[in-house]
């Protein structure tokens, strides 16, 4: 059994690819807001794979009204990792929320990239400005510490994808991850471990938060499928980080 739901399709594709026969296509029976039309969607910057998901998962989330976790994403979507300069990232720790969950089959092989993938502008945008990437994702639902949903098989995908070695942390706070990120160099990735084997996280605990926080200088939210939850990793960790920016597909989804 795969240990974890389906994947999401949506991901970030340049511009210059809009015009493919499956954007097309996509478009050609889905019925958008004018502020994802092709025209505005390059006016960002990138489009949507999939229009009609990108469409459902936006109204899903402004459907949360005042939730908390949707205020955060919505204060962070002020700025976004784009309008971050090499001279603010150089040299810096950043945290990056990403969705990462993606489904494993009985012997922990990926069975679907698609989110990985869609987290690699992002990554690379930072590590190619001289950042630090401390590397942060939830991988099924974990009822504590449980070895399946490891974010270990992720790995060597995340490396090919990257072009660098992606280093794995056994845990995601705590004096051994904090000596893997005092090591890591300019341009390097560290992939905490599995952040939901604290039940802190999905409770928002402020102190689990601070302590991932401690870890980093600024924050980027890069997971497009949990940000309407308030989490210690998605809503917490902007308390105690500043800045605290989405990625591009924050800014896609709520620009309209």
């Amino acid at each position: 059994m795969a240990s974890t739901t389906a994947p999401t399709t949506f991901s970030l594709l340049h511009s210059a690819t809009a015009s493919t026969s499956r954007t097309r296509a996509s478009l050609s029976h889905v019925s958008l807001p004018s502020s994802l039309k092709p025209t505005a969607l390059r006016c960002l910057g990138f489009s949507a794979a999939d229009p009609l998901l990108a469409l459902q998962v936006a109204s899903k989330v402004r459907s949360f009204g005042s939730g908390k976790g949707v205020r955060g994403v919505v204060a962070m979507a002020k700025k976004s990792v784009g309008d971050l300069t090499a001279a603010e990232l150089k040299g810096k720790k950043v945290f990056v929320r990403a969705d990462l969950n993606v489904p494993l089959d009985d012997s922990q092989n990926i069975t679907d990239d698609t989110r990985i993938r869609a987290a690699i502008p992002t990554i690379k945008h930072l590590i190619e400005k001289g950042a630090k990437v401390i590397l942060s994702s939830h991988l099924g639902r974990p009822k504590g510490v449980t070895p399946k949903f490891s974010l270990a098989p992720l790995v060597p995908r995340l490396s090919e994808l990257l072009g660098i070695q992606v280093v794995k942390a056994e845990d995601s706070i705590g004096p051994e991850v904090e000596k893997l990120v005092a090591s890591l160099p300019e341009g390097g990735v560290l992939l905490l471990e599995n952040v939901r084997f604290y039940k802190e996280e999905e409770k928002n605990d402020p102190e689990h938060a601070k302590k991932l926080a401690a870890l980093a200088d600024l924050y980027v939210n890069d997971a497009f499928g949990t940000a309407h939850r308030a989490h210690a990793s998605t809503e917490g960790v902007t308390k105690f980080l500043r800045p605290s920016v989405a990625d591009s597909n924050m800014q896609l989804m709520l620009a309209w």
